[in-house]
């Protein structure tokens, strides 16, 4: 397969091969100014976690005081959904446990991320 051959990690089978990339943008609740260098830098080790947990490889992790992007690679059988949910709700969690000062960009709707990102 001459046009997969950039790619080291293809996995293939007997009749397939496949590599699936996401590029997800989760974007903060009204675009509030939220995250600082150490938020970031705290919220890609947990989503590096999350990702583990789902056999799922985090690429690339980069984010502003609004947003933050990821790449990530995964197996057809994991459900891109299932992981976005994750994402969102563990890394709530868990910053809201390390950082309370957060709870005041999310106290009345108690969310941190917009409801739907839309696909790109």
């Amino acid at each position: 397969m001459w046009f997969l051959a950039e790619y080291d990690d293809i996995r293939t089978g007997r009749h397939w091969a496949f590599v699936l990339h996401a590029y997800l943008v989760l974007v903060t609740k009204c675009r509030h100014k939220v995250f600082t260098e150490t938020h970031l830098r705290r919220m890609e080790e947990i989503m590096r976690d999350v990702c583990t947990d789902f056999e799922v490889e985090l690429h690339e992790f980069n984010g502003e005081d609004k947003h933050v992007h990821l790449l990530v690679k995964f197996p057809p059988k994991a459900a891109r959904s299932e992981l976005v949910n994750s994402l969102k709700s563990v890394a709530l969690r868990r910053m809201r446990q390390e950082f309370p000062g957060l709870a005041r960009h999310y106290y009345r709707a108690n969310k941190l991320w917009l409801a739907q990102n839309r696909p790109v």
